[in-house]
């Protein structure tokens, strides 16, 4: 009987880690309170609906000034390096998706999964139209903001 516990633990354990990567709510925080996880996340949704929207002055609400942001884009199944400055993300947000050329509705993805939140960093993922960006974000004078991107679109 004791030999069929673990497994069954193991199972259960695995399948919520699953289940919570489905949605766009903040998922778990090891630690930090709730307040932080949700701030921690309003970061992330500002981050991509800033690109959804054309509203550069979300990127201004989310983002460190002192960002970092490397991606690599599949440019007809090669990847290419993209690096891209805090200056070129806001003109970005206020041209990526002018006049909706991305086609982005309310059904465009947009999940978010909180992996950890301390009382001055925290880290996060973001599953949209683009590819997929991993955060790490700082707490500054009471205010979280993305500090550093990597990101790659989505793999063939």
């Amino acid at each position: 009987m004791r030999k069929n516990i673990l497994p069954a633990l193991y199972l259960f354990l695995a399948a919520g880690f699953l289940v919570t990567g489905l949605t766009s709510n903040p998922v778990f925080a090891q630690s930090g309170d709730a307040t932080d996880t949700d701030a921690v996340h309003a970061a992330v949704v500002d981050y991509v609906e800033a690109l959804y929207s054309a509203e550069p002055d979300r990127i201004a609400r989310s983002v460190s000034t002192d960002l970092v942001k490397f991606g690599w884009f599949n440019s007809d199944g090669t990847y290419v390096p993209a690096p891209m400055t805090y200056e070129q993300l806001v003109r970005l947000a206020g041209s990526w998706n002018r006049d909706n050329r991305q086609n982005i509705t309310d059904e465009t993805v947009r999940d978010i999964v909180i992996y950890d939140v301390l009382d001055k960093t925290a880290v996060a993922k973001l599953t949209a139209q683009w590819g997929i960006d991993y955060f790490q974000l700082e707490k500054i004078d009471g205010t979280w903001k993305i500090r550093h991107i990597l990101w790659q679109s989505h793999p063939d």
